[in-house]
C-alpha cells in the first residue's frame, strides 16, 4: 500500500476548501473554486497531485453521490403545481441548447455530416449545454423577494424537468457511442431500464415508508439502506442495461425524494459528499483541464461556447414562456434564470472524458462557461427586477 494517498487527500481537502471559500467570498459557486484548486495542485501548475488508481474511483463515487442527491432533492409535488408550462419550457430549454452546441462544434471544426463519430461528439457537447443549475437563481430570487412568484415557481419546476430530460438524453447518447451497437437496441435497453426502475421504485418506496414508520432506530438506518439502493441501481443500470451509472443513481434519488425521511437522508449523505467525495470529484476535473496548452482557436471557441450557452437558454426557455402567456419581461426573466450551469454540466463533461466522447481540452471552455454564467445570471436578474416590489406575484 502506498501511503502517498494520505498526503494527496490532505492536499486536496485543504486546497479545495480554501479555494471554495474564496469563490464564495467573490459570489461565485464554491465548485468553481474547487475546480480551480484542482488546476493549481494538478499537473497543469504545481503537480502536487495527479489522478491515480485510488483517486479515480473515489471521484466516481463522488459523481454517483452528487446525482443521487440531485434526484433526492427533486420536488415532485412542485412539478405537479407548475404543470405543462414548466414542462414545455424545460423541453425547449434542453433541445435549443442541444442544437446550438451541436451546430457550434460542427461549424467551428468544419465536421463532415457523414462522419458519424464526430457528429456524435458534437451532440455530446450539446448535451453539456442542456443542464440547468438554479442554485444561484434561487438565492437571487430569495434575496429580492420573488422566489414564490409565478416566475420563480416556473423556473424551479422547469429546472427539475430540465435535468430529468438531460439525463435521459445523456443516457441515449452514451449508449450509441459504440458503432457496433444499434440505436434501436439502445432505445429498447433504455426503455427496459426505466420500466424496471418504475417497478423497483414502487417496491422500494413501500419498504422505505414501512421502515420509517417502525421506529427511530430504523430511521437511523435508512440513510445506509438508501445508499445501498443508490449503488445497486448504479450497478444495474450500467451492467444489466448498458445505461449510464449516474442515471441509476439519479433514479434512486427520485424514488426516495417524496418519502418522509428524504431530507434526513440528504443531510446525512451530504456530510460525506461535502467533506470528502465532492472535493475529490471537482478537483479531479481540474487535474484534467489543459489550460497551459490552450490555443488561440480554443480561446475563440470558449467565447463562442459561452455566447451560445447563454443565448440558447434565453431563446429556448423565454420564447416558450411567452407562448404560455407570460409578459415579455417575465419571459426574459425565465430565460435568464435558466441560463446558469453547474454540477450536472460538470458531471456530463466528466462522463464524456471517461468514455472518450469528449477531449480533455474542452473542459476549459466548459469550466469558463460555468464560471461566467454564474457571474452573469445574478447581475442580469437583479437588473430585470429593478423597481419591482418585493413579493410581487409575477
Amino acid at each position: 500500500m502506498s501511503y502517498t494517498i494520505f498526503r494527496d487527500l490532505a492536499i486536496i481537502l485543504i486546497f479545495a476548501k480554501a479555494f471554495g471559500l474564496i469563490a464564495k467570498r467573490l459570489n461565485v459557486p464554491s465548485v468553481v473554486g474547487e475546480i480551480t484548486a484542482g488546476i493549481v495542485i494538478g499537473p497543469t501548475v504545481f503537480g502536487f497531485v495527479t489522478a491515480n488508481d485510488f483517486l479515480t474511483p473515489m471521484a466516481e463515487i463522488g459523481v454517483i453521490l452528487l446525482m443521487f442527491l440531485a434526484g433526492l432533492e427533486t420536488d415532485l409535488n412542485e412539478l405537479r403545481k407548475v404543470g405543462w408550462a414548466a414542462a414545455l419550457i424545460a423541453v425547449f430549454g434542453v433541445f435549443v441548447p442541444l442544437l446550438g452546441g451541436t451546430w457550434l462544434y460542427i461549424a467551428f471544426y468544419k465536421i463532415s455530416l457523414l462522419d458519424s463519430m464526430e457528429i456524435l461528439k458534437a451532440v455530446f457537447l450539446g448535451c453539456v449545454l442542456t443542464a440547468t443549475s438554479v442554485s444561484i437563481t434561487v438565492q437571487v430570487l430569495r434575496e429580492i423577494g420573488h422566489l414564490r412568484g409565478r416566475v420563480g415557481t416556473t423556473i424551479m419546476g422547469a429546472a427539475i424537468i430540465d435535468d430529468v430530460i438531460g439525463i435521459v438524453l445523456l443516457t441515449f447518447v452514451l449508449g450509441i457511442r459504440d458503432p457496433s451497437v444499434s440505436p434501436v437496441h439502445v432505445i429498447i435497453a433504455t426503455m427496459l431500464f426505466f420500466v424496471f426502475a418504475i417497478v423497483i421504485g414502487f417496491i422500494c418506496r413501500f419498504i422505505f415508508i414501512k421502515l420509517s414508520a417502525m421506529s427511530k432506530h430504523h430511521t437511523r438506518r435508512i440513510p445506509i439502506a438508501s445508499l445501498a439502493l443508490c449503488f445497486a441501481l448504479s450497478y444495474i443500470a450500467e451492467v444489466w442495461f448498458g445505461v449510464a451509472d449516474i442515471t441509476g443513481a439519479y433514479i434512486a434519488g427520485i424514488i426516495l425524494c417524496n418519502i418522509r425521511d428524504a431530507k434526513y437522508i440528504a443531510n446525512k449523505l451530504d456530510v460525506n459528499l461535502y467533506m470528502l467525495f465532492g472535493p475529490i470529484f471537482f478537483t479531479s476535473i481540474g487535474f484534467k483541464t489543459e489550460i497551459s496548452s490552450i490555443s488561440n482557436d480554443m480561446i475563440l471557441f470558449s467565447v463562442l461556447f459561452l455566447v451560445v450557452a447563454c443565448i440558447t437558454k434565453i431563446i429556448g426557455c423565454g420564447s416558450v414562456a411567452k407562448l404560455c402567456k407570460l409578459s415579455w419581461k417575465d419571459s426574459l426573466k425565465v430565460g435568464v434564470g435558466m441560463m446558469n450551469r453547474g454540477e450536472v454540466a460538470l458531471i456530463i463533461a466528466q462522463r464524456g472524458v471517461d468514455t472518450g466522447m469528449l477531449n480533455t481540452v474542452f473542459l476549459t471552455p466548459i469550466i469558463l462557461m460555468i464560471l461566467f454564467s454564474a457571474i452573469i445570471t445574478p447581475i442580469a436578474l437583479k437588473l430585470l427586477y429593478r423597481g419591482e416590489k418585493r413579493g410581487a406575484t409575477t
